[in-house]
């Protein structure tokens, strides 16, 4: 039976622009997600699924763990969620003897802060697991799905204002979008459902490796906030969000601010991106205004050793272009 292969930009974009500075890249065949690039002076770089062989394996691992990628950030005095603690699964909290620390515990401190709080699986990428709970309930199920593929999950109190993520290469900003949550928008005669499909479909025509679940449960519990469901028919023009977290590769939107950022924000990132030992960095932020504008009410969301732009590449082809551009200075960066 022929393996099915993951539909990645980054491995296809490599092989294709390798030739320019006289490299080539070689795939691994049967499952398509790893590769070896050789340069033209003979040396050898590899990449595994959006991880290019750039940044050290230590940061690269502390970025991975949002709860240690936190604690460094604020002994560096920069501003992350306030008051993020990491619970453990019962499980695991057995099994390091942090039996204080379980699920119960959890759900008293997120009723300590004060409901609606944030949920997020400890090592998870994508937006998965990543739940806005109004209700001990809501945090109960949310919590016990994170714990299904993590055995750690982050309590938060929910921030508000825009989504942004700045993609940094060596003190240099590359790409900055902001991200939009997946929604659909109206027309006055199809359901929510049928307008979710009708996105799913050209998602696939632009061979966009996006995930809608209808049955996900973050959404039938967003719908009923706004007292909706799937089957409610949106009026014309009406815009509705369907999830709290805006991952491209939940089937959120994105909007291209590269040339618009602040040099507060650019000054920031690039700073960051250094002090948490990384070449190559994408750094989220909630930012209570524009992007455009310095203030200080933000927030650094959390950052990525491997900021995979697959999904932003897809959108079009000005971000195509934008992704290519990317690598190709990433290559000559990993030649050196």
């Amino acid at each position: 039976m022929k393996r099915k292969k993951e539909s990645l930009v980054l491995a296809e974009i490599l092989t294709r622009i390798a030739p320019k500075i006289g490299a080539q890249v070689l795939i691994e065949p049967e499952w398509g997600i790893a590769g070896q690039i050789t340069f033209k002076s003979g040396y050898r770089s590899y990449f595994r699924y959006n991880t290019l062989d750039l940044n050290p394996v230590g940061s690269s691992d502390i970025a991975k763990d949002k709860d240690y990628a936190s604690f460094f950030m604020q002994a560096m005095g920069y501003r992350v969620v306030p008051h993020s603690k990491a619970f453990f699964s019962e499980r695991w909290a057995k099994a390091i003897g942090a039996e204080e620390r379980g699920i119960v515990a959890a759900c008293e401190y997120a009723q300590t802060l004060g409901f609606p709080v944030v949920v997020k699986p400890n090592s998870g990428s994508k937006g998965s697991g990543v739940a806005v709970v109004g209700n001990s309930q809501e945090f109960y199920q949310a919590v016990n799905k994170i714990f299904e593929h993590d055995n750690l999950v982050l309590v938060q109190p929910k921030v508000a204002g825009k989504d942004y993520r700045i993609v940094v290469l060596d003190s240099k900003i590359i790409s900055a979008y902001e991200r939009l949550p997946l929604s659909v928008t109206g027309n006055g005669k199809m359901t929510i459902l049928e307008l979710l499909e009708e996105k799913r479909n050209l998602f696939l025509s632009q061979n966009r490796d996006t995930r809608i679940d209808y049955g996900d449960e973050r959404i039938r519990i967003k719908l009923q906030r706004q007292n909706l469901d799937l089957q409610s028919v949106l009026e014309k023009e009406q815009t509705v969000f369907l999830l709290d977290n805006a991952n491209l590769s939940t089937g959120g939107d994105s909007v291209d601010v590269t040339e618009k950022v602040h040099p507060y924000f650019a000054d920031l990132a690039i700073k960051l991106t250094k002090d948490m030992g990384l070449r190559l960095c994408g750094v989220d932020l909630m930012i209570a205004g524009d992007i455009c504008e310095q203030t200080d009410e933000y927030w650094i969301l959390e950052i990525n050793a491997a900021p995979g732009l697959d999904h932003y590449a897809k959108i079009g082809d000005a971000q195509k272009k934008v992704v290519e551009s990317l690598y190709l200075e990433v290559l000559t960066h990993l030649e050196r």
